[in-house]
């Protein structure tokens, strides 16, 4: 994948930010999350905020090490049902302030010191997909930039679900060996930047871009592909195609989550 302009992360964390504080401030708090079974509205948008606010506290002090999630400062929505939009809409202006005052300074990531700008793309993607489950949760249309879309598919295969250093892989249960699935956003604007080939062989998963032939192929649109791949939506959703082994793409699916 291209690299993406921070820019782009920025207002993605903004926008989708300004949208799920719509829904909060609609919606009633308890309103259940399919997608994310064990939360309501409420609790999901706790989380979205207090993620903001960690990822922003680790980029504001340079941080070396893992900060405990719980810990940071603001972290919990108020209990003033017309502070909580605010809330959510200031955690993500102050992450986005210290991540452009960061640039690409050195801080902590999962999988050891990387660029600060690590979270905003971390971030952008985490802020994206939890206004999506928001958006289905209230039978709201979800809409992605596709770029975006494609950009957290392509952080999903090689980053998210992939082992930190030293771990086992998980991926390696979800795909047998010797077969490789093939993911494919069919958006005009993306070309081949919207191609993946997961594959599974002796020396271990590993993911290319590019065109080629999978065991079996998923194919659609970036942001269909995404809430698939993420389980937000089933894989037999009319905009998605699913070419191959059918079977093969349900165990992935299954043995991965976000």
């Amino acid at each position: 994948m291209p690299v993406l302009p921070a820019e782009l992360f920025y207002a993605e964390i903004a926008s989708s930010t300004a949208a799920l504080a719509v829904l909060v401030d609609s919606e009633d708090p308890q309103l259940p999350i399919p997608s994310c079974p064990e939360w309501t509205l409420r609790q999901l948008a706790t989380h979205v905020g207090r993620a903001h606010r960690w990822a922003g506290q680790i980029v504001a002090t340079r941080s070396a090490e893992m900060i405990a999630f719980r810990s940071v400062p603001d972290g919990r929505m108020p209990d003033d049902p017309a502070a909580r939009g605010h809330w959510l809409t200031s955690g993500a202006a102050g992450l986005v302030d210290v991540l452009r005052e960061a640039g690409q300074d050195r801080v902590w990531t999962f999988d050891g010191l990387g660029p600060a700008s690590f979270w905003a793309r971390r971030m952008a993607h985490e802020t994206l997909v939890h206004c999506a489950d928001a958006q289905l949760a209230a039978g709201e249309q979800v809409a992605m930039p596709a770029e975006l879309a494609a950009d957290a598919i392509d952080e999903w295969l090689t980053v998210i679900s992939a082992p930190l250093t030293g771990q086992p892989d998980p991926r390696a249960g979800a795909l047998p060996q010797g077969r490789t699935l093939h993911v494919h956003a069919t958006d005009s604007e993306l070309g081949q930047a919207g191609e993946w080939l997961v594959m599974h062989t002796p020396d271990g998963v590993s993911v290319r871009a590019g065109h080629d032939r999978g065991d079996v192929a998923v194919t659609g649109p970036a942001a269909s592909l995404l809430l698939v791949l993420l389980r937000r939506q089933p894989s037999d959703d009319p905009s998605v195609r699913v070419f191959g082994d059918q079977q093969l793409l349900d165990q992935w699916l299954a043995h991965s989550s976000f």
